[in-house]
């Protein structure tokens, strides 16, 4: 549980795909949630680490394309299928 913002928020660690070290599921949060949880979680990672991000709002797609941009992180993949959208950002 997100005590910030009282939101279901769930990181874990994916044991289903070694190239990805940790999953943020932010179906169902409005902008700018999910930017802030993924800024967040981004900084408490190593440099080459790889997070998931799970997300529903159709914002994200700017937001994170921004955030790679701006904060040195690269893009690795993303997905859109129908209302749920996936990101694979590595910490730069």
């Amino acid at each position: 549980m997100c005590t910030v913002f009282a939101c279901p928020v769930h990181i874990r660690m994916s044991a289903d795909n070694p190239s990805v070290d940790a999953v943020l599921d932010a179906e169902g949060l409005r902008c700018p949630e999910p930017l802030l949880l993924a800024r967040n979680r981004l900084r408490a990672m190593a440099k080459g680490q790889v997070l998931h991000i799970v997300a529903t709002d159709p914002s994200t797609t700017r937001d994170f394309h921004n955030l790679c941009r701006f904060m040195g992180h690269k893009l690795v993949e993303e997905r859109t299928t129908n209302a749920r959208l996936e990101f694979w950002i590595e910490k730069g």
